[in-house]
C-alpha cells in the first residue's frame, strides 16, 4: 500500500518503483535497511567533495516530507524513495503552481543539505566549510585561499540577501527565503533531476 501513496504524491511510475527498489536492495546487499555505511561503500561518491553532506541528506528528516527533524541511522525503502523523488525531473504536463511546488521542495531539500545543525540558516561557518570542500579538494588551492574565497562569496551573498548594511551591522547567516531569493533566476527543476528508468543500477555496486 504505502508504495502506491508514495506513486500516487510524487507521480513515480510502478516501472521506475521497480527500478528504484532494485538500487536499494543492491545498495543494503538485500537488507530491508539502507544505513550509511552502504553510502560510503560507493565508489563515486568516494572522491565527491560534498560526500558527508550527500549522505547526511538520505537520513535527515526534514526531506522524508514530515514536519519532524532531527537523523535516522538507517531508512526503509519508502523513505529512500521519498528522498530520490526530490530528483523527479518536472513533468510536462505540469500547472505553473505544481512546478513551483516541485522547485521549492528542490530548493529547501539543497538548503537542508548545507543547513547542518538544523537552525534555519546556513551560517558562514556551514557556507565557508561547503566552499572549502569544493575548492580546496580540486588540489588548486591551499585551505586558507579556499577559506578567504568563501568569506568574501558570503559577503557577496550578505549583500544581495540584505541590500546595504551598516559598518557595524552582524550577517547571520542565509535564511531560506534569502536562498530562494540568491536562486531566483536558476533552473533548478531539470537541473537537479535523475531520470529513474534510465538508470543503470549495476553501477552502484561496482
Amino acid at each position: 500500500m504505502g508504495l502506491f501513496y508514495c506513486s500516487s504524491v510524487f507521480s513515480v511510475s510502478i516501472e521506475q518503483i521497480a527500478v528504484l527498489h532494485k538500487r536499494f536492495r543492491q545498495l543494503s546487499h538485500n537488507d530491508e535497511k539502507l544505513r550509511r555505511e552502504h553510502f560510503m561503500a560507493i565508489p563515486d561518491l568516494a572522491c565527491n567533495p560534498i560526500r558527508s553532506q550527500i549522505i547526511q541528506a538520505f537520513f535527515d528528516r526534514r526531506n522524508f516530507h514530515q514536519k519532524d527533524d532531527g537523523t535516522v541511522e538507517e531508512i526503509s525503502f519508502e523513505q529512500f524513495l521519498v528522498v530520490m523523488s526530490h530528483f523527479r525531473p518536472p513533468s510536462p504536463h505540469m500547472t505553473e503552481e505544481q512546478r513551483e511546488s516541485v522547485r521549492r521542495d528542490k530548493l529547501r531539500f539543497l538548503f537542508n543539505m548545507h543547513d547542518t545543525d538544523n537552525d534555519g540558516m546556513i551560517t558562514l561557518e556551514e557556507y565557508r566549510h561547503v566552499v572549502e570542500e569544493l575548492l580546496s579538494r580540486s588540489g588548486a588551492l591551499g585551505k586558507e585561499t579556499a577559506k578567504s574565497i568563501a568569506d568574501a562569496a558570503m559577503l557577496e551573498v550578505a549583500s544581495i540577501s540584505m541590500g546595504h548594511m551598516e559598518p557595524d551591522e552582524f550577517y547571520e547567516g542565509i535564511t531560506f527565503e534569502h536562498f530562494l531569493k540568491l536562486l531566483g533566476s536558476f533552473e533548478i527543476e531539470s537541473k537537479m533531476s535523475i531520470h529513474f528508468l534510465n538508470m543503470d543500477t549495476s553501477t552502484l555496486c561496482k
